[in-house]
């Protein structure tokens, strides 16, 4: 919960920053800047990987370039969710997406906000053989 408050709060300031760097793009007050990020993640969260998921192959093409305008889709439909957070065309979405993506991950990094996952996987003692005939253990290490 302490982690989801502070990416909360972190992409409420990169919003709050985005709105001064890009001209286009309007927030009323703070309120309104902690709701649309509220939205934003909530849309990047399960909305976000549908579209990629369905774009797959147009993204495929244009090497990721499409991404780009997933994210800019994503902060107009933030706009009509939340009032007082406003964009005024596709561009300057375009251009606030792509600095909140940048302003966000540097901020996480300086506060060190990093969720990733660290899966680990446990399995029995058994050790397998190479085609070398050296035994390997189940952490990867050669017994000879």
């Amino acid at each position: 919960m302490k982690n989801f408050l502070l990416r909360w709060f972190v992409n409420s300031v990169a919003l709050f920053l985005v709105v001064h760097i890009a001209s286009g793009i309007s927030v009323d007050s703070f309120q309104a800047a902690l709701l649309a990020a509220l939205v934003l993640g909530a849309l990047n969260a399960f909305l976000r990987p549908l579209i990629l998921l369905l774009t797959l192959p147009l993204n495929f093409l244009s090497l990721g370039f499409f991404t780009l305008i997933i994210n800019a889709g994503m902060f107009i439909l933030a706009s009509k969710l939340v009032d007082g957070f406003k964009i005024s065309g596709f561009w300057d979405a375009f251009w606030g997406a792509l600095f909140f993506s940048i302003i966000s991950s540097v901020l996480n990094l300086f506060i060190g906000a990093n969720t990733k996952v660290k899966m680990q996987s446990y399995s029995s003692n058994r050790a397998t053989t190479n085609r070398r005939g050296n035994v390997i253990d189940v952490e990867g290490k050669v017994k000879e």
